[in-house]
């Protein structure tokens, strides 16, 4: 049977950038999924990552990697890093049961002398409190038999100058042997590893990072409603003050924020404070702040369709880009998707032109997929740019739209175009 230097525990934005820098580096690697179709795709060399192309995934396949649904793989493993998804329930609770179900499997197939390292965003705590009795279950003593350790994922997709590989990599171990074993794993493929005192202070570091976007994003969002009523332009502000070179950073409003991490993480962070018995007032805020945006970008394209002497009801209204990010296909948590609702609710003919989503239905309706740009922005009563991919001909929708509301700042404002 063949032996494996690491198996990666979900197949998805985390796992497999991690999976490419690992076998690149000369590891020979497995990947486990629960998801028969993702496991077919990746051995037929059929890549549905973004940061990950054909090409690469061939280059895998080549240096040994393979895609498993069978967990005995585990057992001959020297190192098992588990990658999967922490959403938040209906109630906005962190939701870890694909951490305690990876975990468990894990358990039931641990051999003495692994690696195991939790990836997956969760409250600090987790690792030490939920995946450690779990893990020793398997009669295995964390420390002692196995190796245990938490290191924060911080894939950001899309981004051409920043990987798994040039990104520093917070590594915190359950025991000071536990963060070494750790370290020299990572840094067998990452330029930097940033070794903490433990897994709480790992697991910390991610939240803190994406609350610090969160709170920030949150800030010039509220400050773009009071500017338009104040007449002040915000985007020249913001861009004044960046030219500070010390003491402020860039932040820019938008229609709401997306993804997986700025969405999803402030809300671990604000259920651990909560469990000491008070709120953490900054992020619930900055929650609600961010939350209220795609109804503020409906509100505001009531008023251009009203200026125009026209109703939402039955006006044809054109959003173009619905990923959360520029230039991927990405579509976790977009705010594309409330701002699509709340129009559909006021009765207004929607269709969306995006070069990354070629179906896209919202509360199980269809919207129309406009393939012609010009077109399309002609053809609309209004044009919402909620995402500026790359492909899209900004030229072109300044002068053949009637009217434009830009979310991003990308567009010259006239009398045709106003900036969120």
């Amino acid at each position: 049977m063949t032996a494996f230097d690491l198996t990666i525990i979900g197949l998805g934005y985390v796992g497999m950038p991690l999976a490419k820098e690992a076998t690149a580096a000369g590891l020979r690697v497995a990947g486990l999924d629960v998801d028969p179709r993702k496991v077919d795709a990746l051995n037929a060399g059929r890549s549905y990552i973004d940061d990950l192309t054909d090409a690469d995934l061939d280059a895998m396949l080549s240096g040994g990697f393979t895609a498993t649904l069978d967990a005995s793989v585990l057992s001959r493993s020297r190192t098992i890093v588990i990658c999967v998804p922490t959403p938040l329930d209906e109630d906005h609770r962190p939701d870890l049961s694909a951490v305690e179900g990876a975990t468990r499997t894990v358990a039931e197939h641990l051999q003495a002398g692994t690696l195991v390292v939790l990836e997956s965003t969760t409250w600090p705590g987790t690792t030490d409190e939920l995946a450690r009795p779990i893990l020793e279950k398997s009669g295995l003593v964390a420390g002692e038999d196995f190796h245990l350790a938490f290191s924060p994922e911080r894939i950001d997709p899309g981004n051409p100058k920043f990987g798994l590989r040039n990104t520093p990599k917070v590594v915190g171990g359950y025991t000071p042997a536990c963060k070494e074993r750790a370290a020299a794993f990572y840094a067998q493929f990452v330029e930097r590893v940033v070794p903490v005192s433990g897994t709480r202070e790992a697991e910390m570091a991610k939240l803190l990072e994406n609350t610090y976007r969160h709170v920030n994003i949150a800030l010039v969002n509220e400050m773009a409603i009071f500017c338009d009523e104040l007449g002040v332009n915000l985007w020249e502000a913001i861009e004044a003050a960046s030219t500070k070179p010390f003491g402020f950073q860039k932040f820019l409003p938008g229609p709401g924020v997306g993804g997986h991490c700025i969405p999803v993480d402030p809300s671990y962070l604000s259920y651990t404070v909560r469990k000491l018995g008070y709120p953490f007032r900054f992020v619930e805020l900055a929650q609600e702040i961010n939350e209220r945006m795609p109804s503020y970008v409906v509100a505001r394209v009531q008023r251009l369709l009203n200026r125009a002497r026209k109703p939402v009801n039955g006006s044809r209204v054109l959003l173009l880009g619905v990923t959360y990010k520029p230039d991927i296909a990405d579509e976790r948590e977009t705010p594309a998707i409330p701002v699509a609702e709340a129009l559909l609710e006021l009765g207004a003919e929607l269709s969306f032109c995006d070069p990354y989503v070629k179906e896209w239905s919202v509360e199980g309706t269809a919207i129309p997929r406009e393939e012609d740009l010009a077109e399309a922005v002609a053809a609309a009563d209004v044009v919402v740019l909620l995402q500026q991919h790359s492909a899209f001909d900004l030229d072109v929708v300044e002068e053949r739209a009637s009217l434009v509301l830009d979310t991003r700042g990308v567009l010259a404002t006239s009398e045709r175009v106003e900036r969120l």
